[in-house]
């Protein structure tokens, strides 16, 4: 019998409210890597509503952030990743043993106009394209 397909590397990208660097690099990797890497993200302290201008931003891109949510982090969703990309929550970001960490140091779109949230957002689908290819 064949081996079974490995499952697609799954990746957490976690900031502070979940509500603007999180949220864009979670919806660039789903919409770029094509089934090839799972995303998900969370904050240590979630806002209640994704930043409306990294909404408008992500629009901007093609990429649709109005029905998203800021969610949680909790020991279960970093145990359920392969990896973790922080961008500033810094301790509260928990560690578990067998993970991968990065730090992606990225300022905080919160309480910036578009001009600044845009070249925020473009770092960032940089750097989630650099990791699409790395991952494979």
């Amino acid at each position: 019998m064949p081996d079974a397909p490995a499952a697609p590397p799954s990746v957490l990208f976690v900031c502070v409210h979940n509500a603007g660097r999180s949220q864009m690099a979670a919806a660039f990797l789903t919409h770029l890597a094509d089934g090839r890497a799972r995303a998900a993200s969370a904050g240590s302290a979630p806002a209640a509503t994704v930043n409306p201008t990294v909404v408008r931003a992500m629009a901007e891109v093609g990429i649709d952030l109005s029905t998203a949510t800021p969610k949680a982090l909790t020991p279960a969703a970093v145990r359920d990743c392969d990896l973790v990309v922080t961008m500033g929550c810094g301790d509260a970001c928990p560690v578990v043993p067998g993970r991968r960490y990065l730090d992606w140091a990225l300022p905080d779109p919160a309480g910036q106009g578009i001009e600044a949230v845009r070249p925020i957002r473009d770092e960032i689908e940089r750097r989630v394209r650099e990791l699409i290819a790395e991952l494979g």
